[in-house]
């Protein structure tokens, strides 16, 4: 019989679920009941036999930005054992690092204003103030997730957060973009996909001062009913870049009305399966079509 892998990661509690319950271990729960041979795995766990998998789903690998050289490798492992990946292998290498930004905009879809610093190459952040017209930045690495390493710079603070980049530029490349205000006041928009379809919506919110929407950051998340324009605005991403994929979150916002990209998330997104009960429904039709198609 067929057997799937869950793609998890060896959770020291750095990262908390919105929910009761672990989604892993929902989603888990209704593919087993459907019927599907699927376990949960960790990743880097150095005792799977991965010739005991024919596929394998990248759900929650929420260390891998940390553990980089570490993930390439095992991708390149699986994937020269045969293992069939969902998301696919190139997706998930090019998803890996902010460059993809690029290659988007470059395609003319609508994304955040973005610049890239070159590991290990000074910077001069007030260019990016006038560059971006804007009184704050935000800085993170190309590489990573969770809001790891990630900078708001003013004006008052230019000086402090410089010298610290400075030291982070010694590691790794750098994303700036400019602060949305926007965010702040009216939040982020995450649309889920699944095997290119529509599936739910919802809009994350900061706590009161704070700028990151994420969960674990205090954030709060509400779920809501979108038009089919919202929808088509999101859907375009998918389908230029993600139509193979299982799941697709675009998260984004609106500036000046019109959708503006700032993740396309095809590693490891929270997908808020809870929100919309059918969306496991989606999950597994999805699912089944792609292993269907590969088969």
């Amino acid at each position: 019989m067929m057997k799937l892998a869950l793609i998890t990661y060896l959770d020291k509690g750095k990262y908390a679920s919105p929910t009761t319950e672990n989604e892993d271990d929902i989603l888990l729960r209704f593919l087993k009941n459907k019927g599907l041979n699927i376990e949960k795995v960790i990743w880097n766990d150095q005792d799977v036999n991965w010739l005991d998998f024919q596929y394998a789903i990248l759900k929650s690998p929420w260390d891998y930005f940390d553990l980089i050289d570490d993930f390439n490798t095992w991708l390149d492992k699986i994937e020269g054992l045969g293992v069939k990946l969902l998301n696919p292998f190139n997706v998930v290498r090019w998803n890996s690092n902010k460059h993809y930004l690029k290659d988007i905009a470059d395609a003319g879809l609508n994304v955040t204003p973005s610049a890239f610093l070159q590991k290990g190459k000074p910077v001069d952040l007030k260019f990016y103030f006038a560059h971006f017209n804007t009184q704050q930045l935000i800085v993170k690495p190309t590489v990573s997730g969770g809001a790891k390493n990630t900078l708001k710079i003013t004006l008052e603070n230019l000086a402090e957060t410089t010298q610290q980049l400075h030291d982070l530029l010694k590691e790794e490349d750098f994303i700036v973009q400019p602060f949305l205000k926007e965010i702040e006041e009216n939040g982020e928009w995450s649309y889920l996909f699944f095997g290119g379809n529509f599936s739910h919506a919802l809009l994350k919110t900061a706590k009161p001062g704070d700028f990151r929407v994420q969960h674990t950051f205090g954030g709060t998340i509400t779920p809501k009913m979108v038009t089919p324009d919202e929808t088509q605005a999101a859907e375009q991403y998918v389908k230029q870049f993600a139509q193979t994929c299982l799941y697709a979150r675009v998260d984004g916002v609106y500036l000046n009305g019109v959708f503006h990209l700032m993740e396309l998330e095809l590693i490891e997104p929270f997908l808020f399966l809870e929100t919309d009960q059918s969306s496991y429904e989606r999950y597994y039709d999805a699912l089944c079509n792609l292993i269907g198609k590969v088969d």
